[in-house]
């Protein structure tokens, strides 16, 4: 699936190799308070240590906007990861990121050491792709390996730049994993293949929705962005979420799934509320809303219609959520939804962001085939497009 150069395609015994992983973890008090990214980076790193290479890791964290923030350092990183791999993650306190420190760290290292850079986004040429950067980050090193799914879909100095001046560049397994997973869900699926799109717009979800109507049998709407869709089809959607530049879209795309012979499915009833908080009373609404209320979850109907489309399926590709699922009382679509997944013998794939959060969150996560690390970069997958991230490394 994937023709990109692997770790399993390089040797790195000897050589220095500058790892991009995806550190974006979230902290609190100094404390990481979600240790996934960190575990998913675990293999790629045990590997290139094994094989005797030199591994230079460097990764984002938050928006620092070209600002050195000590609340945004990689220094908690470098101490819970020496923890997980059992070995010192030298940490390479840089302002600059490629500076005194890191030049020394790197130059003492011999074969199978391990040292963390700063924070990438300190420097304010990485989100820029600023060629000066590019070339300090490739100074350091002979090969380059991408294991940073959740920034692919950016061209930024250490997920591309750095490219142009590394002779050797490959993907980790996890990015690997995931070109692999969403790759095969979108152009070779088992079917009946189903794609499940939540979340509040329309419009960030476009090139999506005409992307998939290509490919799946089923594509089911539920979120914020199904009043939308609702209001096309001329029901009273009250102050919901709409989206009223894209009510004539909507309508098309409801033809467009009908003349490919695409089942597409809307929530037939809504939980409404007249306030939006987690107390507000609620009903369960089958025709249209009063002008006072908004909905803010697929009703028990459109639960069990979406579970009924699903049962048979054999591949499901799902992003984002049935309704405001922050709120407890609003999250039993997502809820049900998930739990169909659960139980599905089928390769259901969780594209990142709340849907993922959502799915850990109630427990289900180990009961799905993948929860994509990165949504931006799953979202722009699934529209069809090359992530500039992998598009960078070497072809085998």
């Amino acid at each position: 699936m994937l023709n990109k150069k692997t770790v399993d395609d390089i040797n790195v015994k000897g050589q220095k190799v500058l790892c991009r992983c995806d550190f974006n973890v979230p902290l609190k008090e100094g404390k990481i308070t979600d240790e996934t990214r960190l575990v998913a980076a675990l293999p790629t790193i045990k590997k290139l240590v094994a094989d005797g290479g030199q591994v230079i890791l460097c990764s984002h964290l938050g928006k620092p906007k070209g600002e050195p923030k000590p609340e945004l350092s990689l220094a908690p990183v470098a101490v819970r990861l020496s923890e997980l791999l059992g070995q010192e993650v030298k940490f390479a306190a840089d302002a600059t990121v490629v500076g005194e420190n890191a030049k020394a760290a790197v130059a003492a290292m011999n074969d199978g050491d391990i040292v963390l850079l700063e924070n990438t986004r300190y420097r304010a040429e990485e989100t820029k792709n600023g060629e000066a950067f590019s070339k300090e980050l490739a100074s350091l090193a002979e090969v380059f390996v991408n294991d940073a799914f959740g920034t692919a879909h950016r061209a930024h100095c250490s997920t591309v730049g750095v490219t142009d001046y590394i002779k050797t560049s490959a993907v980790g397994y996890l990015m690997q994993k995931e070109i692999d997973f969403l790759g095969n869900a979108v152009n070779n699926p088992n079917r009946p293949f189903v794609a499940i799109l939540g979340g509040s717009k329309v419009s960030s979800k476009i090139s999506v929705i005409e992307n998939l109507l290509e490919k799946v049998d089923t594509l089911i709407i539920g979120g914020g962005m199904a009043y939308t869709f609702q209001k096309s089809q001329g029901k009273n959607v009250g102050k919901s979420l709409v989206e009223d530049d894209y009510v004539d879209y909507a309508a098309k795309m409801l033809k467009k799934a009908e003349e490919k012979g695409v089942k597409m499915l809307i929530p037939v009833d809504d939980v409404v509320v007249k306030e939006f908080n987690n107390d507000a009373p609620s009903r369960v609404c089958e025709g249209g809303m009063a002008d006072d209320e908004m909905g803010v979850d697929i009703g028990p109907k459109t639960a069990a219609l979406y579970a009924e489309a699903l049962k048979d399926a054999k591949t499901v590709v799902w992003n984002g959520p049935m309704g405001v699922f922050e709120m407890p009382n609003f999250a039993k679509g997502t809820v049900e939804v998930a739990k169909v997944l659960a139980d599905l013998d089928a390769t259901t794939i969780i594209g990142g962001g709340d849907s993922a959060a959502a799915v850990n969150q109630l427990g289900f996560g180990d009961k799905m085939s993948h929860i994509s690390t990165g949504g931006g970069a799953s979202m722009e997958f699934l529209e069809g497009k090359e992530l500039p991230g992998v598009a960078a490394i070497n072809d085998k």
